[in-house]
């Protein structure tokens, strides 16, 4: 039991739940915004009353697009909301606070080319080079 208190009590299980809520909501707000306000304008430009009330008629079937046209702009507005308000300004705040990858190589000192840190010559200049182990601190190494 201690086990099962401990997995709901950690904060990613309480994070979900919160995000589960938060988007139920959104969602409503969303779809009400589609039926009651972005509907109507575009189905006065199209000259339907409604896109629920679209159908199409092949023979004695029947094919009702409106819902579907209605839950398409409502999925495009949730997308366009989610990466513009939640995606795209956690992968800008990450880049800013993300560590510096190490870098892979370094410049020649005879003509500043980017080599790779463990070359022993310069592929522009051909000068030979020191090469620099892994854990160095990638400086700028002096010819031999």
């Amino acid at each position: 039991m201690g086990g099962f208190k401990k997995f709901l009590l950690r904060g990613n299980v309480i994070e979900l739940a919160v995000a589960v809520v938060i988007g139920a909501a959104f969602t409503a707000i969303v779809n009400s915004f589609v039926k009651d306000v972005l509907t109507p304008a575009l189905s006065a430009i199209a000259g339907a009353p409604n896109f629920g009330n679209l159908k199409w008629q092949i023979g004695d079937a029947v094919i009702g697009y409106g819902n579907f046209l209605n839950a398409l702009v409502s999925f495009l507005i949730v997308a366009t909301v989610v990466y513009f308000f939640i995606v795209r300004p956690y992968e800008l705040l990450m880049a800013r606070f993300a560590p510096a990858e190490p870098k892979e190589t370094r410049e020649c000192p005879q003509c500043l080319t980017e080599v790779p840190k463990a070359a022993t010559r310069c592929s522009a200049c051909t000068s030979e080079l020191t090469p620099v182990s892994e854990q160095g601190s990638g400086s700028r190494t002096g010819q031999v």
